[in-house]
C-alpha cells in the first residue's frame, strides 16, 4: 500500500525489527498442524478428495495383482505349456494394467481440480487478509517477502498437492499391500528382505533432518532476496543518483550466495534419497535371487514366487524411496505453508468480534482530549495533545521533520489508535466506529499521490466508484486538470503506468486532488500536496485547495507559507508537542516558535 508509505514519510515510524542478517527458527514447526489447516481449505472437494483416494486404492490393488498373476503364470507354463492358457493371461493382464492407467490418469486429472480450488481458496484468503492488516505490519516487513509468501510459498503448497498427496497415498498402500502378499508367498524370505528396512529409516531420519532445516532455510532466503530486489527497483533512481550499483551489486551477491547456500544443501541432502534407495534395491535384489534360488532347489518355493517376489521387492523397496522424496517436498510445501499462515495469524486492524457503528453524516468537529502516543514500546511520538476544530474550518499542521505532524493524521483515520486520551469526531469517540465508515468521510490528498495502471479516468473514479463519466469529468474541471487531460492523445483514456511516471508530478497531484474531489469527503486532509511542484502548478493546486475545502474541515500538513497563512488554526508541534496555537497574525504577534519558522523560511 503504497500510500501507507507515503502517510507516514514525515513522522517517525517503527523501527524494523526484520533485519535481513536474523533468521528466525528454520524448522518446521507444526506439521500436522498445518496439513490439518490445508485440509480445511478443502472443504469443498473434500468428496472429490475422497473419490480420488478410492481411485489411488484400485490403480494401488491393481499393481499388485499383477505380479501375482505373472508368478502364477510361469508356474503354471513350467507344468504345462499350453499356449490358449497363455493368451488368456496375456489377455487378463492387458485388461488389468489397461484400467489401472485409467484409473492413474483419473486421479491425477481430479487431484488437479481439487489441489487448484484448494490453493484458489487460501490465496484469496491470504490476501484478503492481507488487505486487513494494521498499517505498522507493512512498516515492518519487507513487501517483496510478502509478495514471495503470496506467491512463491502458495505456489509451493499447490504443486505438493497436485503431485506429492496422491504419489504419497500410492506408496503407501503400496508398501501395505506388497508387504501383505510378500509375507503370503513366502514369510521366511520376506523376514530376509526386511534386514535392509532399518538402514533405510536411519539413512532416511539422517537425510530428512537436514533437509527439512534447508528447505526451510530456502524459502526464508527467497523471501529475503525478492524483498530486496523489489526496494532496489522502487528505489532504483535514488540507487542511480548516488552512484550505488556496485554497492546494491555487493549486497544483492550476498543474498544470492545465502540462497545459493540453502539450495545447495537441500538438493544435495534429498539428493542422497535415490542413490541410497537404488543401494538399497540392488542388495534387496542380490538376497531375494541368491537365497531364493537355494530355496527353490530345496522345493521350499516354485519360480513362479520368486518372479513375483522380486517384483514384489521392487515395489517395496520403491515406495519407500518415493516416501523419503515425497516426505520432502511435503517439507517443503509445509515450511512455505507456514510462512504463508503467519501471516493469516497476524491480528487484523480491526477483530471481527469488536462491535463498531457506523458513522451517520460527519459534521467535521474534531477534538483531540489529552492525546498520547508511541510505536509500540519507542519514545512516545505525541504527548498529551489537545486540541478542538469546529466544522468547516482549515486546520494547518506546522513544525520541523518529526514533530509528530502526520501521526496526528495517521491517528485521525485509526491507521493506528492512541494510547492514552481521546480522539472524537462529533462529539463521538472515534473507536466507535469502523473504520471504513470512517475513511468513506476522508478525502487524503498525499505529497507523491499513488497512480494505478489504469486509466486516468478510473484513476480519478477510485475516488467514487460508481460515479458516471460527468461526474468524474466534473470532478477533474473542480481540480482544474480538466484543461491538461484533455491536451493529451487519449484525454480521459489515457493509460498511465508505473504509477504515472509518465505524466509530471503536479499532473499527478491535480489528478489525485479530482480523486478527493470526486469522494466528496467531510474531512480532507492535505499531507505536504504541494512540495516539490513548479510555481504555476502551485497556483493551480492551491486554487483548486480552495474550492475543494469550501464547507469541510480541512488539516493541511506544509512548510511553504502561502499554503498555511489563510488556515483558520494553526498548530505548531516540535518534539511531540503542540507548543502553539492560533491563526498566522496572532502566531506572529506572539513572537514565539511559529514567527521564528517564517522568519527562518523567508530569509
Amino acid at each position: 500500500m503504497s500510500a501507507n508509505r507515503e502517510l507516514n514519510s514525515g513522522s517517525r515510524s517503527p523501527s524494523s525489527k526484520h533485519q535481513a542478517g536474523k533468521q528466525p527458527k528454520q524448522r518446521v514447526q507444526d506439521l500436522s498442524g498445518t496439513l490439518y489447516r490445508i485440509w480445511k481449505y478443502m472443504d469443498e472437494d473434500k468428496r472429490m478428495f475422497f473419490i480420488v483416494l478410492s481411485l489411488v486404492f484400485i490403480s494401488s490393488a491393481l499393481s499388485l495383482l499383477g505380479p501375482y498373476l505373472l508368478g502364477v503364470t510361469v508356474d503354471q507354463l513350467i507344468a504345462d505349456i499350453d499356449p490358449s492358457y497363455l493368451i488368456r493371461m496375456m489377455i487378463v493382464l492387458l485388461v488389468i494394467f489397461l484400467l489401472q492407467s485409467i484409473a492413474v490418469w483419473l486421479q491425477n486429472y481430479w487431484m488437479i481440480s481439487v489441489a487448484q480450488n484448494t490453493i484458489f481458496s487460501i490465496r484469496n484468503h491470504l490476501f484478503s487478509h492481507f488487505l486487513t492488516l494494521p498499517l505498522l505490519f507493512f512498516q515492518k516487513r519487507q513487501s517483496g517477502d510478502l509478495m514471495s509468501r503470496l506467491t512463491n510459498d502458495v505456489e509451493n503448497i499447490s504443486r505438493t498437492l497436485n503431485t506429492a498427496v496422491i504419489q504419497f497415498t500410492t506408496s503407501v498402500l503400496t508398501l501395505i499391500g506388497t508387504m501383505i502378499m510378500m509375507v503370503w508367498l513366502s514369510p521366511l524370505l520376506t523376514l530376509l528382505t526386511l534386514l535392509i528396512v532399518p538402514l533405510m529409516f536411519w539413512g532416511m531420519k539422517w537425510i530428512t533432518n537436514r533437509t527439512s532445516v534447508y528447505f526451510k532455510k530456502q524459502q526464508y532466503q527467497l523471501g529475503m532476496m525478492n524483498g530486496y530486489i523489489e526496494e532496489t527497483m522502487s528505489g532504483h533512481k535514488m540507487v542511480k543518483l548516488f552512484a550505488k550499483e556496485a554497492h546494491v551489486m555487493d549486497a544483492f551477491k550476498e543474498k544470492n550466495k545465502a540462497l545459493k547456500h540453502d539450495s545447495y544443501w537441500a538438493q544435495v541432502y534429498s539428493g542422497f534419497i535415490p542413490k541410497l534407495m537404488n543401494s538399497l534395491n540392488n542388495l534387496s535384489f542380490a538376497i531375494i535371487v541368491g537365497l531364493g534360488s537355494v530355496f527353490v532347489l530345496n522345493g521350499m518355493i516354485t519360480i513362479g514366487v520368486i518372479v513375483t517376489f522380486t517384483t514384489y521387492s521392487r515395489q517395496f523397496t520403491r515406495p519407500l524411496n518415493d516416501l523419503a522424496n515425497q516426505y520432502n517436498v511435503i517439507l517443503s510445501a509445509v515450511a512455505g505453508a507456514e510462512r504463508a499462515f503467519s501471516i493469516i495469524d497476524e491480528e487484523k486492524e480491526e477483530k471481527e468480534d469488536t462491535p463498531r457503528n457506523d458513522m451517520e453524516e460527519m459534521k467535521g468537529e474534531v477534538s483531540f482530549e489529552s492525546v498520547t502516543f508511541s510505536y509500540e514500546e519507542e519514545e512516545k511520538i505525541l504527548k498529551d495533545v489537545s486540541f478542538h476544530v469546529n466544522p468547516g474550518e482549515t486546520v494547518a499542521l506546522v513544525g520541523p521533520t518529526g514533530a509528530g505532524k502526520t501521526t496526528v493524521i495517521s491517528l485521525l483515520a485509526r491507521f493506528y489508535d492512541v494510547n492514552e486520551g481521546n480522539i472524537k469526531i462529533d462529539h463521538h469517540d472515534i473507536t466507535s466506529f469502523s473504520r471504513e465508515s470512517l475513511r468513506n468521510e476522508m478525502g487524503i490528498v498525499l505529497q507523491d499521490s499513488f497512480m494505478f495502471d489504469t486509466t486516468i479516468k478510473e484513476n480519478i473514479r477510485y475516488g467514487r466508484l460508481h460515479a458516471t463519466d460527468e461526474e468524474v469529468f466534473e470532478a477533474a474541471k473542480a481540480a482544474n486538470a480538466h484543461a491538461f487531460i484533455m491536451q493529451l492523445p487519449n484525454g480521459y483514456e489515457t493509460m498511465l503506468d508505473s504509477n504515472g511516471k509518465d505524466i509530471s508530478h503536479g499532473q499527478r497531484q491535480l489528478i489525485s486532488i479530482a480523486r478527493a474531489v470526486l469522494r466528496d469527503p467531510k474531512l480532507l486532509i492535505l499531507d505536504e500536496a504541494t512540495s516539490s511542484i513548479d510555481t504555476i502548478t502551485e497556483i493551480k493546486i492551491i486554487d483548486a485547495f480552495e474550492k475543494l475545502m469550501e464547507t469541510r474541515t480541512t488539516f493541511v500538513i506544509a512548510h511553504r507559507l502561502n499554503t498555511i497563512r489563510n488556515a483558520d488554526v494553526i498548530l505548531v508541534f516540535n518534539e511531540g508537542m503542540l507548543i502553539e496555537k492560533g491563526n498566522h497574525q496572532e502566531l506572529m504577534e506572539e513572537k514565539g516558535y511559529y514567527r521564528e519558522l517564517i522568519t527562518t523560511q523567508q530569509s
